[in-house]
Parts: C-alpha cells; sequence; structure tokens
C-alpha cells in the first residue's frame, strides 16, 4: 500500500510517499522545509516532488494520512485542505491523525513515559503525554509552558527544545512529525481498510481573525 503522508501543524512542511506492507512502514520518498511562512506555497510541490522521488505518481496512491494538528490556524489548514483536495480528485481516503501522535511514533523504545510539545506561539505549547509504549495518556492540550506541572524528565517535539529550562525536561528526537510517524499513527486503519474518521482540525484555541463589528452609526449635526 502507498500512501501520501502531508503535515503543516509544525513550522516544518512535510510530505512523503510511503509504502504500507503489515509491520513494515517504509519511506520511499519525501520532502520536509522548515519555513512556518510557506505552508501554502510548498505543501502541494513537496507532495508532488515526494511521489517522484519514490518513483510514482500520484495516481498510484492508496491512501492519503494527514496530521490535523494541534497546529496553529494557517498552516495547518493549508495541509488538510490540500490532503482533502488530492483525496476528492484521487479517489482515495484520506485518514486524519494527531500530529502530536505521530511525533511520538517516532520516538526511540525507552522505559520511560515522554511527553511531545510544540509550539503554540504566543509564549504557550501544545502539548501530550505518553507511556512508554507510546500510548496517549493525557491531552492535548494548549498551555503555557510554566503552568504545565510534570514529573516526566524528557520531552520530543520543538517545544521541548523551545522550553527545555522552563520544564525542566531533556529535549529527545523527533523534533517535528515525519511521513512515516503519521503513517504509524494510521496503520490499523489503513490495513483494514476503515472508513475514515472526519477530516477535523485540532486547534484547540479561537483563531486570531474575527468578525468585524458593525460599523457605526453616523447621525448628522
Amino acid at each position: 500500500m502507498l500512501v501520501l503522508a502531508i503535515d503543516t501543524s509544525t513550522p516544518a512542511v512535510t510530505a512523503g510517499v510511503v509504502a504500507l506492507d503489515g509491520d513494515s512502514v517504509e519511506t520511499r520518498g519525501d520532502r520536509v522545509t522548515v519555513d512556518p511562512r510557506a505552508h501554502g506555497e510548498l505543501i502541494t510541490p513537496h507532495a508532488l516532488a515526494a511521489a517522484e522521488a519514490a518513483g510514482v505518481t500520484l495516481k498510484d496512491l492508496d491512501a492519503i494520512v494527514a496530521g490535523v494538528g494541534p497546529g496553529p490556524f494557517t498552516g495547518l489548514r493549508a495541509g488538510m485542505a490540500t490532503a482533502a483536495a488530492l483525496g476528492h480528485a484521487l479517489g482515495i481516503p484520506v485518514y486524519p491523525v494527531c500530529s502530536l501522535d505521530a511525533l511520538a511514533a517516532d520516538v526511540a523504545p525507552g522505559d520511560n513515559a515522554f511527553l511531545v510539545l510544540t509550539d503554540a506561539r504566543r509564549r504557550e505549547v501544545y502539548w501530550a503525554a505518553y507511556d512508554a509504549a507510546g500510548r496517549r495518556t493525557d491531552g492535548p492540550h494548549v498551555q503555557r509552558p510554566a503552568d504545565l506541572e510534570t514529573d516526566v524528565e524528557v520531552a520530543a517535539g520543538d517545544g521541548a527544545l523551545l522550553y527545555a529550562a522552563t520544564l525542566d525536561v531533556r529535549p529527545i528526537e523527533p523534533r517535528f512529525p515525519s511521513p512515516a510517524g503519521l503513517v504509524k499513527v494510521a496503520r490499523s486503519a489503513l490495513l483494514a481498510k476503515e472508513p475514515p474518521a472526519p477530516l477535523t482540525p485540532l486547534y484547540l484555541r479561537r483563531p486570531d481573525a474575527a468578525e468585524p463589528a458593525a460599523p457605526k452609526r453616523v447621525t448628522a449635526p
């Protein structure tokens, strides 16, 4: 099974073609650019370049996996809209996955619980907690690092690097979601060919944009 994986929930613009065969998850081609201002501009070219690097065309794909956040409104929307449009055009299912879970799926196996944190801007982080087996035990949430009380000692994600001192955690890899990590989260649903869940973004907070107020009435003196 060939799967296109897309994520724009972090500053990384990520697309990759992943071959899924039972427990085997192999990235055949990927393109990643870390640029928080280029999600809309780069995600489609990255998807096409990843397919070319894998030696396939988009018509060869069996499914799409899209990271649905949590993430900032504009960047997240670019990746999800692209995944939805490609899925519709190609007639293939699009599976949503939590981007924090995708990061957790790439954490090296160990004996300790860990956190995954990504930068939510406004001096906040998106975060979730995981047990040693990588199962999510809490979250996702959005919170100021100083208000996050935890005795976990290690954390993955770019938020862990930014706020390691505040949280008193040791940053570990990965920093951003990978195509393979995204597919690992959806693996069971993909192999079972289950109908995908709705493609619903995890914003966790309201967007900055607001509907303008009605204009003030001006009366003649």
